[in-house]
This record gives C-alpha cells, sequence and structure tokens, in this order.
C-alpha cells in the first residue's frame, strides 16, 4: 500500500516502510512455496503503480492477472486487518496490460534475431562453446554487411551461407566445421518446435510502451502471461535477460531519483541462472550493478537466496524473506546463510524465527534514507487491494480488445530482410548465370573462341556471394551491440 509517501510493506508494533527513493536499489523476495511470496509481490507492484512507477512482472501460475480486478471482503482478510490494527484500508482494482509471447493471454511480444544477439540465443539454442563461436561469426559477417535478421528463417539462411562459404571465412574469422553449422542449425529447429518462432519477428517490443502511466497517474502493471512459456525454461529465463539487456541499452542515465522509473519483478529467478555460461553471468551482474543509475529497479523472487549468484545477491538492498524449512544438513546451511545476510536484530534470533514464520509473514530488512541496510523486522505483510485468485477471461478479453496498443502489435509484419534479399538475389545470380552458359553453349556450337574461364564455383556460391556483396554495397553500414550482445538502436 502506497501511504505517507512510501511503501507500506508490513506491520508488526510498528509499519515497515520501503522508501522510493531506495526503490531502485534492487530486491529479493524469498521463501518456501506457500508462504506467500506472490502476496508480497502484489503488494509492491499495487504500491508501485499507486506512486506512478510503471510495473513489468511475468504471471507463470495465472494467479496475478487479478490485480485488473477490486478486491472483496473475506473474514481472512478481516482478521487480518484487525490483528495488524489497520482500519483505513480500500480494495480497489489497477491499470494492467496482458502480454503473451504466444499472443494468447495477452498481446504478442517480439523481438527480431538481431536485437537478441548471439550470446543469448547462445544460451537459448543450448549451444557449446565452439557452436556459441560459430554463432557470434554468423552474426558478425551479418552485422558487417549491415544485414537484418528478423526472425527464424532469415538466421537459418544466414547459418547456411556462412556454411556454405566457411573457406573463404576461414583465415578472417577461424575454423567453421561443418558440424557446427549442422549442430545450430539442428537447434533452430528444435527451438521453432518449442514455438518459439512466434516470438522472433516484428513488430518487435519497443520496451517504451512498458513505462507508461494510466490516465489517472498511476504506473500500468505489465503482466507477461508465462503459463506456456514457463514450460520452456530457457525461454522463458532468456526472454526475461533480453528484456533486462533492452531496458540497460535504452534508458538514459538518470543518477538517484526519487522513485523508480520501472521496476520489474523476475519470478523462478534461479533460472535465470541456471547452467549460464560464466561470460553470460559476468555481463549480467554487470548489467544489475550499472542500471539502478538509470531508475530501474530488479526483484528477484524465488525460494531460497542461495539460488541467485553471490555478486547479484550482495547488490540487492531490500530483502523479504518469507519461511524456510530445513530437514537436512544442506537446508540447515542454506538457512544459517540467509539468516546471516541480515543486520541482527536483539530481539529474536533470526536462523530461529526463519524456520518458523507463518505464512504472510516474513523478515524483513529495507534501505534507510542513507541506504544502509536496517535491522531486520519480524512483520506479516499487508493483504493486497486486488483480487486474489485468478482473472476469468472474459475481463481478460474486454482489457486486451480495449488496449490501444492492440493496433501496434497485435497483427505480425514479414518485411523484406535477409531470407528474402538473399533468396531473390540468388535468383537473379542464377538467372544470369544460365544465360551465360546458354551463350556460351551458342558460341561453341559456333565453333567460336571460348572467353577466357572463370574459377570454378557452384551457382548457389555465387549467387549466396553476389547478395551478401550487393546488400553490403546497398546497405553500407556495420551494427553496433550493447552489453549483452543485444543490438543497439
Amino acid at each position: 500500500m502506497f501511504s505517507n509517501n512510501a511503501i507500506w510493506l508490513a506491520q508488526n508494533e510498528n509499519p515497515i516502510y520501503l522508501l522510493p527513493k531506495m526503490a531502485n536499489r534492487h530486491g529479493l523476495i524469498a521463501g518456501a512455496t506457500g508462504t506467500g511470496k506472490t502476496v508480497t509481490l502484489k503488494v509492491l507492484a499495487e504500491a508501485f503503480s499507486d506512486m506512478g512507477v510503471p510495473v513489468f512482472l511475468a504471471d507463470i501460475k495465472g494467479d496475478l492477472a487479478s490485480l485488473a480486478a477490486r478486491g472483496t471482503d473475506s473474514p481472512n482478510i478481516r482478521d487480518r486487518l484487525a490483528m495488524m490494527n489497520i482500519k483505513d484500508f480500500d480494495f480497489k482494482s489497477y491499470p494492467v496490460r496482458f502480454w503473451d509471447i504466444f499472443g494468447e493471454g495477452g498481446h504478442p511480444v517480439r523481438a527480431t534475431i538481431s536485437e537478441m544477439g548471439a550470446l543469448l540465443l547462445s544460451r537459448l539454442l543450448n549451444l557449446n562453446e565452439t557452436q556459441s563461436g560459430i554463432l557470434n561469426i554468423v552474426f558478425r559477417i551479418a552485422d558487417e554487411q549491415g544485414l537484418l535478421l528478423l526472425d527464424l528463417k532469415d538466421l537459418k539462411e544466414m547459418v547456411r551461407y556462412v556454411g556454405d562459404h566457411a573457406k573463404e571465412y576461414t583465415l578472417k574469422y577461424g575454423n567453421i566445421s561443418p558440424q557446427s553449422i549442422g549442430a545450430i542449425i539442428r537447434s533452430l529447429i528444435a527451438l521453432e518446435d518449442q514455438g518459439a518462432e512466434s516470438f522472433f519477428g516484428e513488430p518487435a517490443l519497443d520496451i517504451k510502451d512498458w513505462m507508461q502511466t494510466a490516465p489517472d497517474g498511476r504506473g500500468y502493471i505489465n503482466i507477461l502471461h508465462s503459463v506456456r512459456l514457463f514450460n520452456s525454461p530457457l525461454l522463458y529465463s532468456t526472454f526475461l535477460l533480453w528484456m533486462l539487456s533492452e531496458l540497460f541499452e535504452t534508458l538514459p542515465e538518470t543518477g538517484d531519483t526519487e522513485k523508480p522509473k520501472i521496476v520489474f519483478f523476475f519470478d523462478e529467478a534461479h533460472l535465470l541462472f541456471e547452467d549460464i555460461p560464466k561470460v553470460l553471468l559476468q555481463k549480467i551482474e554487470q548489467v544489475v550493478r550499472l542500471i539502478r543509475s538509470k531508475g530501474v529497479g530488479i526483484y528477484f523472487i524465488t525460494q531460497n537466496p542461495a539460488d541467485i549468484p553471490q555478486d547479484v545477491l550482495s547488490q540487492l538492498g531490500n530483502r523479504i524473506q518469507h519461511a524456510l524449512r530445513a530437514y537436512t544438513p544442506s537446508e540447515q546451511k542454506k538457512v544459517k546463510a540467509a539468516a546471516d545476510a541480515f543486520r541482527p536484530n536483539p530481539k529474536f534470533n533470526t536462523e530461529d524465527v526463519i524456520s518458523n514464520l507463518a505464512t504472510g509473514e516474513a523478515l524483513i530488512s529495507c534501505l534507510d534514507h542513507e541506504g544502509r541496510p536496517s535491522v531486520v523486522e519480524r512483520a506479516y505483510v499487508l493483504p493486497p487491494q486486488s483480487s486474489l485468485g485468478t482473472l476469468d477471461e472474459l475481463t481478460r478479453r474486454g482489457i486486451i480488445n480495449n488496449s490501444p496498443l492492440g493496433d501496434k502489435y497485435d497483427t505480425a509484419i514479414d518485411r523484406e530482410s535477409a531470407y528474402e534479399i538473399l533468396q531473390k538475389k540468388a535468383l537473379q545470380e542464377q538467372e544470369r548465370l544460365v544465360k551465360e552458359q546458354e551463350l556460351a553453349k551458342k558460341e561453341k556450337e559456333q565453333k567460336s573462341k571460348k572467353s577466357a574461364g572463370r574459377p570454378k564455383t557452384s551457382l548457389v556460391e555465387k549467387a549466396a556471394s553476389s547478395a551478401v556483396t550487393a546488400i553490403g554495397r546497398e546497405l553500407g553500414r556495420s551494427l553496433l551491440r550493447g552489453l549483452l550482445g543485444s543490438l543497439k538502436r
């Protein structure tokens, strides 16, 4: 709840606040399943919206869409409010926009292949180090030729071209083996089978459309419908990393602000870091460290703080720890590590309390006005003002159909890009070579002297080479990439 120019997050003997000025110092919501993380997320998202800050969150279970519906009174909520001695509490709905990579539960979300870049795509395709290097070469060649790769068929065509011309590029870029080319193409086919083809293309998402406020001044809560997406964990996590990259490359430096420009909640955050290559992890750590100066707050939601790499965890200033269960020595060590991360409170033993918190109760430490972690407090999180449970499909459809962004995103565009250009140039070159062969045949029949021969090159090689050369002349520019390898606009 937004109250007294701060986020009223929880209550014990006193209210516990998260300060807007410190909200872009990032945060953590942790706890075992069923301990209240989702309600905490909703309470934070509502408060950010009320203070005019747009929010992004992924709805994995389908229970966050109900932010769009007004909450209703119930005995459980009345009991909780009475226990907290809260008298002024209003139920209300919030301005939301629904999104979905597959275009089913919201406006389609798309990115172009060129925008995502080789680093994130290598993770998505589960490529080894050698294959990732080949994919990077493919992107380098496309970038140097100024050739945009918009969808998966563009990338497959470019990979095939590089494979056909491997000898020409080996001296400049290193060995390009047919085995690696084949492995990349197989991975692209497998990605298509997961339904990812609908994600790559145009119109690509303009991240600024997620940074808007409603007519009443509240920030829009952008909800990514992820029930189906979550069945493809690599696609889910890579998509979230791409969004982080887009924000980092798009937004200007702002320094310390009175409130964030936008807040991102990354649910099931352990998937972001699972089996992640070291080079990508280092870049993510750098982005998390630097992005707060661009007014972006990032909140990771996971079961255990140990799911987050230490260098990232150390940058999360605001922490909400729900109950952790510890039945084995390994789990007990994790509980101790979670307790040691808090500034001790002389009123209780943090390690003992973590395993005995009730549902909706949490250990909370937020940054004070000077940016210092507060002493850990044991408190109950406030109830959400929006509805609990799920949202009916009729209401969801009404919100989607009335959104002004439908005209911009709902219809896919397939403009001329690498695939079409290469195919067209190859066809033109083949036609030219056929005419030359016909002319040479006539000259031979007339017993004329054969013109000077050229080095033998297949029609496909000549066509593709001619195509890329022509494209390079036409566009005449090289593309620029950012920290995570995404395309700079």
